[in-house]
């Protein structure tokens, strides 16, 4: 690891074509359909996950069984960030996108027709795979955006890739008790080729980033992130606050499915919108970083963060702190995730889908230990334990933030 770190740089390339509007950012509709894109794109992960007892149910399997669904998802999900969002600084990504959106409408369309558990955990695994068309969009965003305007841009679209996840979680419940879960997965297919025609129309050509062959590409995605200590500090930070994420919403269905609450999964679902409001608020942390103000505002975040599991160790049988904790805590993970993200596009202009892939990596390991956490202080300790373990995660990410300061402010 070096201390060497290279100062944020105009994301402007070389003679741009002139269909290009990076010189003249990114307009507000523009912005929008990125966010709706990417989180339409990433909330295909997440259908499943209030659906895993009717899924069971329908194929005449184990709850336990049906949950390997969400695993090899998440793994498929992975598994594209790493190999195909590099391709991100080499190909033209107005064609790579709408052919992963359409990939991913092929792979939604094979879930819904799946005829049994095995065919159903390999069309999810490819779900995962081909759902990395956000992840593409956040650095050709970031590409398009003026210096001035980056924050507001990133921010936008990486709020609207939270959002996508809050919405999917609250209404394929509904849905699937409405009309079957196999509906909510045509659905999504149907969705996906709209966006696909929609963005292949819309999309600037914007010059390859390197001609660097495919396996010195991937490998340059470990060098980018060692040549960076900013880069290395963010990543941690992300990782941190996914893996909280992913531990409370986890625990939170733990929580409301037991007494005193006993809740069904649509209403578990439901609870996302709440999170809603923190996603839209949230999405302004990028304007923060506009103003210079991107350090700062990140350890703010992440000191909300660690007074909201404060507070929601002493709700467990109040859903008033649940729902004000779900709010407040949505807002500051959020808020930390956006300014990682922007920080990131900002530091190697020439390198941000490799960076953002080393991000997308790092939060879904953070993710990964949070789930296992979540299930082993659960089993231990309950909610008091488990939200005790946030708090703790949070003080080590401020020691970092803090020991790490002078580090983040030159990226």
């Amino acid at each position: 690891m070096t201390n060497k770190t290279t100062a944020a740089a105009p994301a402007r390339v070389a003679a741009p074509p002139a269909s290009a509007p990076g010189s003249r950012g990114m307009n507000g509709p523009l912005t929008l359909l990125f966010a709706l894109a990417g989180g339409a794109a990433v909330g295909n992960l997440y259908w499943a996950q209030p659906l895993l007892n009717t899924i069971a149910g329908s194929l005449h399997i184990s709850p336990g069984s049906a949950g390997l669904l969400v695993t090899l998802t998440q793994i498929g999900y992975a598994i594209g960030a790493f190999l195909v969002v590099p391709l991100g600084d080499r190909l033209n990504r107005s064609r790579l996108i709408p052919v992963i959106m359409l990939a991913s409408a092929l792979a939604l369309a094979a879930s819904a027709v799946a005829p049994g558990f095995t065919a159903l955990l390999v069309t999810f695994a490819l779900v995962g795979v081909t759902t990395v068309a956000g992840q593409l969009l956040i650095p050709l965003a970031g590409d398009l955006a003026r210096d001035d305007q980056r924050g507001r841009v990133v921010g936008t679209v990486a709020s609207g890739i939270l959002i996508g996840i809050l919405v999917s979680r609250a209404i394929s419940g509904v849905v699937a008790d409405a009309f079957g879960w196999r509906t909510i997965y045509w659905a999504a297919a149907a969705l996906m080729v709209v966006l696909a025609a929609v963005l292949a129309r819309v999309l600037p050509t914007m010059p390859s980033r390197t001609s660097t062959g495919y396996p010195a590409l991937l490998a340059s995605v470990i060098t980018t992130v060692r040549r960076h200590q900013s880069v290395q500090v963010t990543l941690v930070l992300g990782a941190v606050a996914m893996m909280v994420f992913t531990l409370f919403w986890t625990a939170l269905t733990f929580l409301l499915s037991a007494a005193p609450f006993d809740w069904s999964a649509t209403q578990i679902g439901l609870i996302s919108l709440v999170g809603l409001a923190g996603a839209l608020v949230a999405q302004r942390a990028g304007r923060l970083h506009d103003r210079g103000w991107s350090v700062t505002a990140t350890g703010a975040a992440l000191l909300l963060a660690l007074a909201s599991v404060l507070l929601s160790a002493t709700g467990a049988h109040s859903i008033v702190i649940v729902l004000i904790v779900v709010l407040l805590l949505n807002t500051a993970i959020q808020a930390v995730n956006v300014l990682n993200q922007t920080r990131l596009m900002s530091i190697d202009p020439q390198s941000r889908s490799r960076l953002n892939t080393a991000f997308v990596t790092c939060n879904f390991i953070g993710g990964t230990i949070g789930s296992v956490l979540a299930a082993a202080l659960w089993q231990t300790g309950g909610w008091v334990l488990v939200m005790g373990g946030a708090a703790v995660l949070f003080v080590l990410a401020l020691i970092v933030w803090a020991v790490a300061r002078r580090t983040l402010s030159v990226a």
